[in-house]
């Protein structure tokens, strides 16, 4: 993205400029509904962002404009000042929690702008908050590490915006590198670098441009109950099992008849998604890229059937990746609508792209766009 409108509009405000930061946004290749059941993840860093450029002020304040909004906000330091703007608590957030650990945060102004499409599953407001965090650390020199600065992006969520997110998209917005995914262990946290430079195959993201209503809250928390049941089932006669990814299939058989059904079905495709992610990155290691599209179609079909987080428009372009002999495709993130992601042979992106997104506004009269992915750095300074 080019930066000249950010630091044109910081002139025009503060009269001299800053230093520019910036952090990605995020896809998921596979392994979802994963992460809260002590899993897996294979996230990746790409090459749309956010961007602020700021400076200290001598302030005891923050003053902060977002450019895409075209809107401003002036804050206070304290834990009373909590501003009322949406976007802003993001940035008031992670300085409050870097206060938390002892740091003195002095005032300074912001302008943040970015290009990761709003609402597409790609985490732009991790990729916020993590480039607020990188910059004031870098600016202040507070001594955070990026899995810290992770950390304090996700307690952000949880403390300031009132969403109790996984650790994923801050991980991977601080700790992304281009040409890696990161495997991610939810758990204790370790990850590892699994190469990812597909030759003679691209990403593509094709936004539903639906979001269905049962995303709402309640639906993501029923699922979590689902695999918490089983568990509890599953650790009577097993209590080494804390997380079904402790679980076994065999240990899950062994309670079939003692769980609700649905709670099985659910069970069966976190602990198949787990498996699936490792053999994903096996297939990785090899350039096998035809394995690593196999498992994607599973993945769908699983998050389609067994665990009923996708919509009619998901399971249309799912059925059109096939038509047009799409290597992989799924729905990336929670479900009920937003991307999915499909890994194509170049020689078919063009067709396959013309051919699915038309297909798509006939049947449901609702225009898909289309988001080309690569795979690039976390958090930095420009």
């Amino acid at each position: 993205m080019d930066t000249t409108k950010i630091q044109e509009k910081f002139s025009s405000l503060f009269g001299e400029s800053g230093v520019l930061y910036t952090s990605p946004g995020r896809i998921n290749l596979i392994g979802e509904h994963t992460d809260y059941n002590g899993g897996f993840v294979l996230p990746g860093a790409i090459d749309k962002a956010m961007y602020c450029e700021i400076k200290p002020n001598g302030l005891d304040k923050v003053r902060a404009f977002a450019l895409d909004l075209n809107e401003s906000a002036e804050f206070g330091l304290k834990e009373e000042d909590k501003p009322g703007k949406g976007w802003a608590k993001y940035i008031f957030g992670v300085c409050r929690e870097m206060n938390k650990k002892g740091r003195e945060i002095p005032g300074f102004d912001i302008v943040i702008s970015g290009d990761v499409p709003l609402g597409a599953g790609m985490s732009s407001s991790a990729a916020l908050e993590s480039a607020v965090g990188f910059a004031l650390n870098d600016l202040f020199n507070l001594g955070f590490n990026r899995q810290e600065l992770a950390l304090m992006g996700q307690a952000t969520e949880h403390n300031y915006v009132g969403v109790k997110c996984g650790i994923m998209d801050q991980f991977i917005s601080c700790l992304g590198k281009k040409g890696s995914l990161v495997r991610l262990d939810c758990r204790s946290l370790e990850y590892e670098y699994v190469p990812f430079a597909p030759k003679g195959y691209k990403l593509v993201l094709i936004n539903t441009c639906v979001e269905h209503n049962l995303a709402a809250g309640g639906e993501y928390n029923k699922r979590r109950e689902s695999c918490e049941r089983v568990v509890a089932e599953i650790a009577k006669t097993h209590p080494e099992v804390k997380l079904l990814r402790d679980a076994t299939l065999d240990q899950l058989k062994e309670v079939k008849g003692k769980v609700d059904e649905t709670d099985y079905i659910r069970s069966e495709f976190v602990i198949e998604e787990i498996q699936r992610l490792l053999d994903t990155c096996e297939a990785l290691q090899k350039d096998d890229y035809e394995t690593v599209g196999k498992k994607m179609y599973e993945t769908h079909e699983g998050l389609s059937k067994k665990y009923s987080v996708s919509c009619p428009e998901l399971d249309f372009l799912n059925e059109q990746a096939r038509k047009y002999g799409v290597t992989g495709s799924r729905v990336m993130g929670g479900g009920f609508g937003g991307c999915t992601i499909n890994l194509v042979k170049e020689d078919k992106v063009e067709e396959f792209i013309k051919g699915a997104t038309e297909a798509y506004e006939k049947e449901f009269n609702i225009k898909p766009k289309v988001y080309d992915v690569v795979i690039g750095d976390g958090a930095r300074k420009l």
